[in-house]
């Protein structure tokens, strides 16, 4: 007898505590992002309580990505030169990739996760820089979040993750079809709830709920949901799949950009994209 959808999201969701132990910096660094007001001081003292998380923060600033070695002491410091914003998205990408280290079925890879996950949030908030967009400044942490319900499923559903891959592989159609043929329920559903289950705004909740089903955008700014799904096939376009059984889209990062006026400023937002991404490598 087939388990229903409610059934399979409920034991994903209950499988979210176990995911990682979230330190309470990481709650704190979530939490900062449906609070416009949050300040300097505020976000360094955050980093500061976890010892490992601002040693790590540290090296990035200080790696080839700001072309200094050893200049940059303190985390205060770090946010005067590269700004709050920037230096919270480090510390959330950095916190992040260290829950998602684990054992896992195969066809995974937590390594390839992260940084997938970490590619489409660092070009999704290049292109919120470049082009109006719904909310961008939430563009980020959608694209750092946007696929945390297929961990949730390869953690608490592994036998199930083993015949979605297998559909996939044997031709069944895309991944979130497969997902329905086996769950009854997508990913990026899964994803949204667990995103609500940790009180993240709702912009980026419906986002990630809604990636990849935006129609056309006809006003003037770019829906998130939509910048998530171009961000995604960019990151794919460039190499960096979820996962190793899917295939890159045949399109190039230009064409796809290009579908969202953005295509004029390609060659800037990759040459800024590998600037950033490639220092960051290193942790994962």
């Amino acid at each position: 007898m087939t388990a229903s959808p409610t059934y399979y999201r409920d034991k994903a969701l209950r499988s979210l505590g176990d995911l990682a132990p979230c330190s309470p910096v990481l709650h704190k660094l979530l939490a900062t992002l449906s609070d416009e007001d949050v300040s300097f001081i505020q976000l360094a003292e955050i980093i500061e309580k976890d010892t490992v998380l601002a040693g790590n923060v540290l090296r990035l600033v200080n790696s080839a990505l700001y072309g200094r070695r050893g200049t940059i002491s303190s985390v205060r410091h770090a946010i005067s030169l590269i700004g709050l914003v920037k230096l919270r998205n480090m510390a959330m990408t950095l916190s992040l990739a260290a829950m998602w280290h684990r054992t896992a079925p195969e066809g995974w890879s937590a390594v390839r996760f992260n940084l997938h996950a970490t590619a489409v949030a660092i070009i999704a908030d290049l292109v919120a820089q470049r082009i109006p967009v719904v909310y961008p400044e939430g563009a980020f942490a959608a694209g750092l979040l946007h696929d945390i319900g297929l961990l949730l499923v390869v953690t608490a559903l592994p036998e199930e993750f083993r015949q979605i891959r297998r559909r996939y592989l044997d031709g069944g159609g895309t991944l979130e079809e497969c997902e329905r043929e086996v769950l009854g329920i997508s990913h990026a559903e899964l994803s949204a709830a667990a995103l609500a289950a940790w009180n993240m705004p709702e912009p980026i909740q419906k986002a990630v709920r809604r990636q990849g089903h935006t129609p056309v955008a006809a006003g003037p700014e770019l829906p998130l949901s939509r910048l998530l799904e171009v961000a995604d096939r960019v990151a794919e376009a460039e190499g960096w799949t979820v996962l190793e059984m899917i295939q890159p889209p045949e399109c190039s990062a230009r064409a796809i950009l290009a579908e969202i006026g953005a295509g004029h400023c390609v060659a800037a937002l990759l040459e800024e994209f590998h600037a950033e991404f490639e220092p960051i490598r290193s942790f994962f």
